[in-house]
């Protein structure tokens, strides 16, 4: 039988294209094995999926660029990983590895390199996360998002891998307590900062409460069970599963994080969107970097963190619906969204010619 062992973790961003495959290979009737941390948002991810396969757990350390002593004390955290990932990997000889990032996809990537096991990775930002800088080392092959991570050698540009195309319509949910809150007349905006919400448009929401809903329907997924409220032309939830592509299709516009993940599901979904992507402060800069990207393919419009204000978040809300169908139409020709089959299909390919 034929094995493959999976990778990546410590956001939802790191697991979702796993778990996207997964069902695939398991279809196919691949035993299929994954790595990472049992107190890692993976692990939590695979409990929630269902999926039938084969857990390993192991020490990891997060990778840091500044000055911290905690560095020195994860340089063995990452070193027992690796001990336990080399024996794991090593009891399993899989045909392949695929990590999809994340400090806890290291240690796997180094030990299936030293057991000639071939190590495929992907890149969704326009620039390497420190993870996979120092998985690409070690990689048999990067498929990346963006086409300028192309120019390395070992690297197929691949386009946004999505579960979603531009024809992709969602079955519809009834939203009838929701909608009956709504005023038919007003636009509908959706915050959404990724899978724990976003502080910033949670402070952002409370904050402008009273005019926001003056203006427009809104809808603020915000991670955070103490603000779920439901009142005239506002809902407030901290987690939605089932609804989150029915509350997406009825937004008419979505106030997002730069995460490329997300902000390509609306290129796929052609859905008009503002970006507001993590500040340097807080990040390595990957966010602002994928939101000026999209601003200059003409995809989105993009307002700096610190500048968010009210004034200009709904005069940027505003320009961008105005000029809705000119988006939309950069949005359909985009030709950097990968369908998941044909991704899929090309990583079969590439691992059986080196398998």
């Amino acid at each position: 039988m034929k094995k493959i062992v999976f990778t990546g973790g410590g956001t939802v961003g790191h697991v979702t294209l796993n778990l996207l495959l997964i069902p695939r290979f398991l279809k196919e009737g691949w035993e299929v094995h994954y790595i990472g941390d049992k107190n890692g948002i993976e692990h939590e991810q695979i409990e929630k999926s269902g999926l039938k396969i084969q857990f390993h757990s192991i020490a990891t350390g997060k990778l840091r660029r500044y000055f911290s002593i905690q560095n020195m004390l994860d340089v063995f955290k990452v070193g027992w990983g690796t001990l336990q990932s080399f024996f794991i990997l090593a009891k399993i000889r899989p045909q392949a590895l695929f990590s999809k990032g994340g400090f806890v996809s290291v240690p796997p990537v180094v030990a299936a390199r030293l057991l000639g096991i071939p190590v495929f990775i992907h890149e969704s930002d326009l620039s390497m996360g420190l993870a996979n800088k120092i998985a690409y080392k070690f990689a048999t092959t990067m498929y990346s998002t963006f086409e300028q991570a192309a120019s390395l050698t070992k690297v197929k540009h691949v386009g946004a891998v999505t579960k979603v195309g531009h024809s992709h319509k969602v079955t519809p949910i009834q939203l009838p307590e929701i909608l009956s809150q709504f005023d038919k007349e007003l636009p509908t905006l959706l915050f959404v900062g990724g899978s724990g919400g976003a502080k910033v448009f949670n402070d952002f929401v409370n904050q402008y409460q009273a005019k926001l809903t003056e203006r427009f329907n809104i809808i603020n997924l915000t991670g955070d069970s103490s603000l779920n409220q439901l009142s005239p032309r506002l809902y407030r939830v901290d987690y939605v599963s089932e609804l989150y592509q029915p509350l997406l299709e009825e937004a008419d516009l979505v106030i997002t994080r730069g995460g490329s993940n997300t902000i390509f599901e609306l290129v796929a979904l052609q859905k008009l969107h503002v970006i507001v992507p993590l500040g340097r402060n807080a990040s390595r800069g990957d966010q602002i970097e994928n939101a000026r990207y999209f601003e200059e393919k003409g995809y989105a419009k993009q307002i700096d963190e610190e500048k968010l204000t009210y004034d200009q978040l709904v005069s940027c809300v505003e320009e961008v619906l105005t000029d809705g169908d000119a988006y939309r139409q950069n949005m359909a020709q985009s030709q950097e969204i990968q369908s998941l089959d044909d991704f899929y299909q090309l990583l079969l390919a590439d691992i059986n010619r080196k398998a």
